[in-house]
Protein backbone atom coordinates (compact mmCIF):
# COMPACT_ATOMS: atom_id res chain seq x y z
CA UNK A 1 0.00 0.00 0.00
CA UNK A 2 1.60 3.25 -0.97
CA UNK A 3 2.25 5.91 1.89
CA UNK A 4 -0.08 8.36 1.65
CA UNK A 5 -3.09 5.61 1.31
CA UNK A 6 -1.34 4.42 4.72
CA UNK A 7 -1.76 7.97 6.04
CA UNK A 8 -5.34 8.17 5.08
CA UNK A 9 -6.12 4.94 6.72
CA UNK A 10 -4.36 5.87 9.86
CA UNK A 11 -6.54 9.24 9.62
CA UNK A 12 -9.68 7.47 9.13
CA UNK A 13 -8.85 5.30 12.32
CA UNK A 14 -8.04 8.13 14.30
CA UNK A 15 -11.66 9.40 13.51
CA UNK A 16 -13.01 6.24 14.58
CA UNK A 17 -11.34 5.67 17.65
CA UNK A 18 -12.55 9.68 18.60
CA UNK A 19 -16.15 8.80 17.81
CA UNK A 20 -15.90 5.72 19.76
CA UNK A 21 -14.64 7.41 22.93
CA UNK A 22 -17.55 10.07 22.47
CA UNK A 23 -19.84 7.03 22.59
CA UNK A 24 -18.50 4.95 24.78
CA UNK A 25 -18.52 2.17 22.20
CA UNK A 26 -17.88 -0.61 24.80
CA UNK A 27 -21.40 -0.32 26.33
CA UNK A 28 -23.08 1.52 23.30
CA UNK A 29 -24.84 -1.82 21.98
CA UNK A 30 -25.83 -2.54 25.78
CA UNK A 31 -27.33 0.67 26.24
CA UNK A 32 -29.48 0.55 23.09
CA UNK A 33 -30.83 -2.83 24.16
CA UNK A 34 -31.89 -0.68 27.36
CA UNK A 35 -33.54 2.24 25.16
CA UNK A 36 -35.39 -0.35 23.11
CA UNK A 37 -36.74 -2.03 26.22
CA UNK A 38 -37.98 1.44 28.09
CA UNK A 39 -39.92 2.40 24.78
CA UNK A 40 -41.54 -1.31 24.80
CA UNK A 41 -43.20 -0.12 28.25
CA UNK A 42 -46.79 0.47 27.63
CA UNK A 43 -47.09 3.16 30.13
CA UNK A 44 -44.13 5.52 28.66
CA UNK A 45 -46.14 7.93 27.00
CA UNK A 46 -48.27 8.85 29.94
CA UNK A 47 -45.50 11.30 30.25
CA UNK A 48 -45.23 12.34 26.71
CA UNK A 49 -42.09 15.00 27.43
CA UNK A 50 -40.00 11.80 29.07
CA UNK A 51 -41.12 10.07 25.80
CA UNK A 52 -39.78 12.27 23.54
CA UNK A 53 -37.19 12.98 25.59
CA UNK A 54 -36.38 9.39 25.47
CA UNK A 55 -36.41 8.91 21.87
CA UNK A 56 -34.30 11.67 20.75
CA UNK A 57 -31.91 10.24 23.09
CA UNK A 58 -32.20 6.52 21.79
CA UNK A 59 -32.15 7.73 18.06
CA UNK A 60 -28.69 9.57 18.19
CA UNK A 61 -27.12 6.46 19.78
CA UNK A 62 -28.62 4.35 16.85
CA UNK A 63 -27.27 7.08 14.61
CA UNK A 64 -23.46 7.13 15.91
CA UNK A 65 -23.49 3.07 16.20
CA UNK A 66 -24.40 3.06 12.49
CA UNK A 67 -22.26 5.45 11.65
CA UNK A 68 -19.13 3.98 13.54
CA UNK A 69 -19.78 0.71 12.24
CA UNK A 70 -20.40 2.27 8.51
CA UNK A 71 -17.21 4.00 8.61
CA UNK A 72 -15.36 0.79 9.96
CA UNK A 73 -16.80 -1.68 7.46
CA UNK A 74 -15.82 0.33 4.68
CA UNK A 75 -12.65 0.82 5.43
CA UNK A 76 -11.84 -2.54 6.46
CA UNK A 77 -13.45 -3.32 3.07
CA UNK A 78 -11.78 -0.86 0.70
CA UNK A 79 -7.93 -2.33 2.58
CA UNK A 80 -8.83 -5.55 1.46
CA UNK A 81 -9.58 -4.28 -2.00
CA UNK A 82 -6.20 -2.85 -2.41
CA UNK A 83 -4.46 -5.26 -0.99
CA UNK A 84 -6.21 -7.93 -3.73
CA UNK A 85 -5.72 -5.79 -6.26
CA UNK A 86 -2.04 -5.29 -5.19
CA UNK A 87 -1.91 -8.89 -5.45
CA UNK A 88 -3.21 -9.56 -8.53
CA UNK A 89 -2.11 -6.68 -10.51
CA UNK A 90 -5.47 -5.16 -10.81
CA UNK A 91 -4.69 -1.65 -10.92
CA UNK A 92 -8.35 -0.47 -12.04
CA UNK A 93 -9.68 -2.45 -7.89
CA UNK A 94 -6.66 -0.60 -6.04
CA UNK A 95 -7.61 2.69 -7.77
CA UNK A 96 -11.21 2.86 -7.16
CA UNK A 97 -10.54 1.33 -3.68
CA UNK A 98 -7.83 4.39 -3.50
CA UNK A 99 -10.57 6.88 -4.25
CA UNK A 100 -13.20 5.12 -1.66
CA UNK A 101 -10.71 5.58 0.85
CA UNK A 102 -10.28 9.29 0.38
CA UNK A 103 -13.89 10.23 0.06
CA UNK A 104 -14.22 8.34 3.18
CA UNK A 105 -11.60 10.52 5.07
CA UNK A 106 -13.52 13.60 4.34
CA UNK A 107 -17.02 11.92 5.73
CA UNK A 108 -14.93 10.09 8.72
CA UNK A 109 -13.40 14.24 9.73
CA UNK A 110 -16.71 15.44 9.36
CA UNK A 111 -18.99 12.48 11.64
CA UNK A 112 -15.79 13.15 13.94
CA UNK A 113 -16.29 16.75 14.34
CA UNK A 114 -19.71 16.08 15.21
CA UNK A 115 -18.86 14.32 17.93
CA UNK A 116 -17.27 17.30 19.18
CA UNK A 117 -20.61 18.77 19.64
CA UNK A 118 -21.78 16.81 23.08
CA UNK A 119 -22.00 19.71 25.38
CA UNK A 120 -25.10 20.26 26.95
CA UNK A 121 -26.38 22.96 25.24
CA UNK A 122 -23.94 22.53 22.25
CA UNK A 123 -27.37 21.86 20.12
CA UNK A 124 -28.76 24.97 20.72
CA UNK A 125 -29.41 28.02 18.82
CA UNK A 126 -27.12 30.83 20.17
CA UNK A 127 -26.88 34.76 20.79
CA UNK A 128 -23.94 35.98 19.37
CA UNK A 129 -22.72 40.06 20.22
CA UNK A 130 -20.00 42.20 19.19
CA UNK A 131 -18.76 45.33 20.56
CA UNK A 132 -16.23 47.36 19.08
CA UNK A 133 -13.19 47.69 21.37
CA UNK A 134 -10.16 49.77 21.48
CA UNK A 135 -9.30 52.04 18.41
CA UNK A 136 -12.20 54.37 17.91
CA UNK A 137 -13.92 54.88 14.47
CA UNK A 138 -11.06 51.56 13.41
CA UNK A 139 -12.47 49.59 15.67
CA UNK A 140 -15.97 49.86 14.87
CA UNK A 141 -15.30 49.18 11.11
CA UNK A 142 -13.93 46.30 12.16
CA UNK A 143 -16.37 44.94 14.35
CA UNK A 144 -18.87 45.67 11.20
CA UNK A 145 -16.33 43.16 9.43
CA UNK A 146 -16.75 40.70 11.66
CA UNK A 147 -20.61 41.31 11.35
CA UNK A 148 -20.07 40.34 7.97
CA UNK A 149 -18.23 37.15 8.54
CA UNK A 150 -20.13 35.74 10.89
CA UNK A 151 -23.34 35.96 9.26
CA UNK A 152 -21.68 34.53 5.72
CA UNK A 153 -20.51 31.78 7.87
CA UNK A 154 -24.22 31.20 9.39
CA UNK A 155 -25.69 31.63 6.26
CA UNK A 156 -23.30 28.79 4.69
CA UNK A 157 -24.45 26.45 6.67
CA UNK A 158 -27.78 27.24 5.87
CA UNK A 159 -28.68 28.96 9.88
CA UNK A 160 -31.05 30.97 9.98
CA UNK A 161 -29.43 34.58 11.30
CA UNK A 162 -32.07 37.51 12.50
CA UNK A 163 -30.47 40.42 13.98
CA UNK A 164 -31.46 41.39 17.78
CA UNK A 165 -29.96 44.77 18.29
CA UNK A 166 -27.43 47.26 16.35
CA UNK A 167 -25.48 50.39 17.35
CA UNK A 168 -24.25 51.85 14.96
CA UNK A 169 -20.72 53.85 14.96
CA UNK A 170 -20.15 57.60 15.18
CA UNK A 171 -18.97 58.14 11.99
CA UNK A 172 -18.41 54.47 10.61
CA UNK A 173 -18.97 51.17 10.76
CA UNK A 174 -21.11 49.54 14.42
CA UNK A 175 -20.42 50.09 17.79
CA UNK A 176 -22.22 47.23 19.05
CA UNK A 177 -24.54 44.43 17.86
CA UNK A 178 -26.10 41.26 18.49
CA UNK A 179 -27.46 38.49 16.89
CA UNK A 180 -29.89 35.10 17.26
CA UNK A 181 -28.60 32.54 15.18
CA UNK A 182 -31.14 29.62 14.56
CA UNK A 183 -29.83 25.88 13.44
CA UNK A 184 -28.49 22.45 14.02
CA UNK A 185 -25.63 22.80 16.72
CA UNK A 186 -25.40 26.29 16.58
CA UNK A 187 -24.33 27.53 19.40
CA UNK A 188 -21.61 24.44 19.78
CA UNK A 189 -19.67 25.52 16.84
CA UNK A 190 -19.83 29.55 17.64
CA UNK A 191 -18.64 29.37 21.26
CA UNK A 192 -15.43 28.42 20.74
CA UNK A 193 -15.17 32.62 19.10
CA UNK A 194 -15.74 34.21 21.95
CA UNK A 195 -12.84 36.42 22.92
CA UNK A 196 -11.05 39.13 21.51
CA UNK A 197 -10.26 39.56 18.32
CA UNK A 198 -7.08 41.91 16.54
CA UNK A 199 -7.04 43.68 13.55
CA UNK A 200 -3.82 45.04 11.92
CA UNK A 201 -3.84 46.91 8.81
CA UNK A 202 -3.41 49.58 6.83
CA UNK A 203 -6.15 52.54 7.89
CA UNK A 204 -8.81 52.94 5.05
CA UNK A 205 -10.01 56.16 6.53
CA UNK A 206 -7.02 58.06 4.98
CA UNK A 207 -4.39 57.80 7.15
CA UNK A 208 -2.23 55.47 5.68
CA UNK A 209 -0.80 54.14 8.33
CA UNK A 210 -0.72 50.46 10.25
CA UNK A 211 -3.05 50.85 12.96
CA UNK A 212 -4.34 47.64 15.35
CA UNK A 213 -7.92 47.05 16.23
CA UNK A 214 -10.30 45.32 18.60
CA UNK A 215 -13.18 43.86 18.94
CA UNK A 216 -14.70 41.00 21.53
CA UNK A 217 -17.50 38.43 20.38
CA UNK A 218 -19.44 37.17 23.01
CA UNK A 219 -21.25 33.52 22.46
CA UNK A 220 -24.62 32.03 24.54
CA UNK A 221 -26.81 29.45 24.29
CA UNK A 222 -30.36 30.17 23.59
CA UNK A 223 -32.51 28.85 26.33
CA UNK A 224 -35.14 26.31 25.42
CA UNK A 225 -38.03 25.03 27.01
CA UNK A 226 -36.66 21.98 28.52
CA UNK A 227 -33.84 24.83 30.56
CA UNK A 228 -36.08 26.59 33.61
CA UNK A 229 -34.00 29.88 34.31
CA UNK A 230 -36.21 31.82 37.12
CA UNK A 231 -35.68 35.73 37.19
CA UNK A 232 -37.29 37.38 40.28
CA UNK A 233 -39.07 40.55 39.50
CA UNK A 234 -37.40 42.60 42.01
CA UNK A 235 -33.65 41.48 40.23
CA UNK A 236 -34.94 43.17 37.36
CA UNK A 237 -35.27 46.87 35.83
CA UNK A 238 -36.66 47.56 32.40
CA UNK A 239 -36.27 50.65 30.62
CA UNK A 240 -37.75 51.83 27.40
CA UNK A 241 -36.69 54.37 24.67
CA UNK A 242 -36.39 55.47 21.39
CA UNK A 243 -35.18 53.20 18.39
CA UNK A 244 -32.60 54.60 16.06
CA UNK A 245 -32.27 54.15 12.85
CA UNK A 246 -34.17 52.69 9.81
CA UNK A 247 -37.70 52.06 10.27
CA UNK A 248 -40.17 55.48 9.46
CA UNK A 249 -41.69 57.84 11.97
CA UNK A 250 -43.02 54.89 14.23
CA UNK A 251 -39.55 54.46 15.10
CA UNK A 252 -37.92 58.02 15.60
CA UNK A 253 -41.37 58.78 17.86
CA UNK A 254 -42.31 55.92 19.95
CA UNK A 255 -40.46 54.58 23.33
CA UNK A 256 -40.83 51.22 21.90
CA UNK A 257 -36.98 49.96 22.64
CA UNK A 258 -36.57 47.61 25.73
CA UNK A 259 -33.31 47.70 27.93
CA UNK A 260 -33.71 45.24 30.91
CA UNK A 261 -31.14 45.13 33.91
CA UNK A 262 -30.63 42.65 35.92
CA UNK A 263 -29.64 44.10 39.12
CA UNK A 264 -27.55 41.26 40.64
CA UNK A 265 -25.15 40.44 38.03
CA UNK A 266 -25.20 43.81 35.93
CA UNK A 267 -25.82 41.76 33.13
CA UNK A 268 -27.64 44.30 30.30
CA UNK A 269 -29.64 43.11 26.95
CA UNK A 270 -31.56 45.19 24.78
CA UNK A 271 -33.76 44.86 21.83
CA UNK A 272 -35.00 47.46 19.43
CA UNK A 273 -38.19 45.92 17.50
CA UNK A 274 -40.51 47.99 16.54
CA UNK A 275 -43.08 46.12 19.06
CA UNK A 276 -42.20 47.28 22.43
CA UNK A 277 -43.83 43.86 23.67
CA UNK A 278 -41.61 41.72 21.33
CA UNK A 279 -39.26 43.60 22.36
CA UNK A 280 -39.93 43.07 26.17
CA UNK A 281 -40.33 38.84 24.75
CA UNK A 282 -36.73 39.02 23.14
CA UNK A 283 -34.74 41.11 25.83
CA UNK A 284 -36.13 38.31 28.40
CA UNK A 285 -34.68 35.11 26.42
CA UNK A 286 -31.59 37.17 26.10
CA UNK A 287 -31.46 37.52 29.78
CA UNK A 288 -32.10 34.07 31.02
CA UNK A 289 -29.75 32.64 28.14
CA UNK A 290 -27.11 34.98 29.67
CA UNK A 291 -27.90 34.01 33.23
CA UNK A 292 -27.67 29.93 31.71
CA UNK A 293 -24.46 30.89 30.16
CA UNK A 294 -22.97 32.08 33.95
CA UNK A 295 -24.18 28.74 35.16
CA UNK A 296 -22.53 27.06 32.34
CA UNK A 297 -19.83 28.50 33.40
CA UNK A 298 -19.81 27.36 37.16
CA UNK A 299 -19.80 23.64 35.86
CA UNK A 300 -17.72 24.02 33.06
CA UNK A 301 -13.72 24.81 33.65
CA UNK A 302 -13.11 25.26 29.83
CA UNK A 303 -16.18 27.58 28.71
CA UNK A 304 -15.23 29.61 32.41
CA UNK A 305 -11.83 29.90 31.56
CA UNK A 306 -12.37 30.97 28.51
CA UNK A 307 -14.69 33.75 29.28
CA UNK A 308 -12.17 34.94 31.91
CA UNK A 309 -9.78 35.17 29.09
CA UNK A 310 -11.64 37.46 27.19
CA UNK A 311 -11.16 40.16 29.16
CA UNK A 312 -11.61 43.42 28.00
CA UNK A 313 -11.01 44.41 24.19
CA UNK A 314 -7.57 45.57 24.10
CA UNK A 315 -4.10 44.16 24.45
CA UNK A 316 -3.32 40.59 26.09
CA UNK A 317 -6.94 39.42 25.96
CA UNK A 318 -7.03 38.69 22.22
CA UNK A 319 -7.80 34.92 21.14
CA UNK A 320 -7.17 35.26 17.14
CA UNK A 321 -5.57 38.19 15.12
CA UNK A 322 -6.07 38.72 11.74
CA UNK A 323 -2.96 40.73 9.97
CA UNK A 324 -3.67 42.39 6.72
CA UNK A 325 -0.76 44.29 6.64
CA UNK A 326 2.26 43.77 6.44
CA UNK A 327 1.67 40.43 5.58
CA UNK A 328 -1.14 38.14 5.12
CA UNK A 329 -2.20 35.90 8.32
CA UNK A 330 -5.15 35.05 10.91
CA UNK A 331 -3.90 32.98 13.72
CA UNK A 332 -5.53 31.71 16.77
CA UNK A 333 -3.57 32.12 19.76
CA UNK A 334 -5.34 29.57 21.58
CA UNK A 335 -4.33 26.25 19.05
CA UNK A 336 -2.07 27.98 17.06
CA UNK A 337 -3.85 27.48 14.06
CA UNK A 338 -3.29 29.76 10.99
CA UNK A 339 -3.77 30.46 7.31
CA UNK A 340 -2.60 32.86 4.98
CA UNK A 341 -6.37 33.08 2.98
CA UNK A 342 -7.22 36.05 4.94
CA UNK A 343 -9.94 37.16 2.65
CA UNK A 344 -11.79 33.72 2.97
CA UNK A 345 -11.73 33.76 6.50
CA UNK A 346 -13.34 37.63 6.11
CA UNK A 347 -15.83 35.62 3.97
CA UNK A 348 -16.57 33.33 6.49
CA UNK A 349 -14.17 29.96 6.13
CA UNK A 350 -14.18 29.30 9.95
CA UNK A 351 -14.31 26.01 10.37
CA UNK A 352 -10.80 24.76 10.35
CA UNK A 353 -10.49 27.28 13.18
CA UNK A 354 -13.44 26.15 15.30
CA UNK A 355 -12.69 22.35 14.95
CA UNK A 356 -8.96 23.19 16.19
CA UNK A 357 -10.48 24.63 19.22
CA UNK A 358 -13.18 21.66 19.86
CA UNK A 359 -10.21 19.37 19.12
CA UNK A 360 -7.89 21.03 21.92
CA UNK A 361 -10.48 21.20 24.44
CA UNK A 362 -11.77 17.22 23.39
CA UNK A 363 -7.93 16.67 24.30
CA UNK A 364 -8.13 18.28 27.37
CA UNK A 365 -5.20 20.36 26.44
CA UNK A 366 -4.40 23.66 28.13
CA UNK A 367 -3.29 26.54 25.54
CA UNK A 368 -0.29 26.92 26.65
CA UNK A 369 0.32 23.16 25.65
CA UNK A 370 -1.54 23.05 22.28
CA UNK A 371 0.98 26.16 21.14
CA UNK A 372 4.10 24.17 22.24
CA UNK A 373 2.88 21.30 20.39
CA UNK A 374 2.13 23.53 17.65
Amino acid sequence: MRAEMENIVAAIGKSLKLLGQRMDWETAPHRLEEFNAMIEDGDLWSDPARAQKLMRERQMLMDAVETYRRIERELNDNVELIELGEMEGDKDIVAEAEASLKALKEVAAAKELEALLDGEADGNDTFLEINAGAGGTEACDWAQMLQRMYVRWAEKRGYTVELQSEEPGAEAGTKSCAYKISGPNAYGWLKSESGVHRLVRISPFGKGTRETSFASVWVYPVVDDNIEIEVAPNDIRIDTYRSSGAGGQHVNTTDSAVRITHLPTGIVVTSSEKSQHQNRDIAMKALKSRLYQMELDKRNADINAAHEAKGSAGWGNQIRSYVLQPYQMVKDLRTGHETSDTQGVLDGDLDAFMAATLAMDVAGKSRAEARAED
